[in-house]
């Protein structure tokens, strides 16, 4: 078995046995069996092949990398090669159900407009990222001096594609700006489990946020 990681999205599957991480899990229960979905910056197909085989959706995909896309089609997925910050615009209003957004908005050059978008062409959005909240990063920043590396924030500061780093807190004053409603918010602590603290608590314990969106 042979563990295949997409340096853009950090999307792993474990190939063989159609097992996912448990984050991409919980993403794809935010999804509506049976709807149509648009998997943007889907790597190597991990959680679009989990939607597709076990949701039952009308799967669609995006995905910059043609490493990334010759993955997918091999898996017998309906993706496209494209850059997402260009091409979002080209899909109507409605296009989709739901639009998932993975591990990715932090590697946008203008996160606001893809937000815009997201909600735009999907009645729904499903969007997930890494909290630079997160008590460990805050940690390593104090006490070590350096930017830090972690699970969710995997490179070295001259080699991160995360170019717009964000915390939970952030990516809720974002919503809160452009008009997107939150519908479910999941934060996930350590070993990818659901906390159940405090909401107030959410922006230093968790390690990222799982967001259902929609437009107000």
């Amino acid at each position: 078995m042979t563990a295949v990681m997409d340096a853009r999205t950090g999307e792993g599957a474990a190939q063989g046995h159609g097992a996912i991480r448990p984050d991409l899990r919980l993403v794809a229960e935010m999804v509506t069996p049976g709807s149509r979905v648009l998997d943007v910056g889907c790597g190597d197909g991990a959680l679009l092949h989990h939607l597709v085989h076990e949701r039952q959706v009308d799967g669609r995909g995006i995905e910059l990398s043609m490493d990334g896309v010759r993955q997918c089609v091999s898996q017998g997925l309906s993706v496209i090669q494209g850059d997402a910050e260009a091409d979002l615009a080209d899909y109507p209003d409605d296009s989709f159900d739901f639009v998932v957004l993975s591990q990715t908005l932090q590697a946008m050059r203008d996160p606001r407009r893809v937000l815009l978008e997201l909600v735009r062409i999907g009645r729904h959005a499903v969007v997930s990222l890494p909290n630079f909240g997160y008590w460990r990063v805050r940690m390593s920043l104090l006490w070590g001096g350096r930017m830090p590396v972690t699970k969710r924030l995997g490179y070295a500061w001259w080699e991160t594609p995360n170019i717009h780093l964000c915390t939970i807190r952030d990516f809720l004053d974002l919503c809160a700006d452009v008009g997107v409603r939150i519908d479910r918010t999941v934060i996930l602590g350590r070993h990818d489990r659901p906390t159940r603290a405090h909401p107030a608590l959410n922006n230093l314990i968790g390690e990222q946020g799982i967001f259902l969106l929609s437009r107000k």
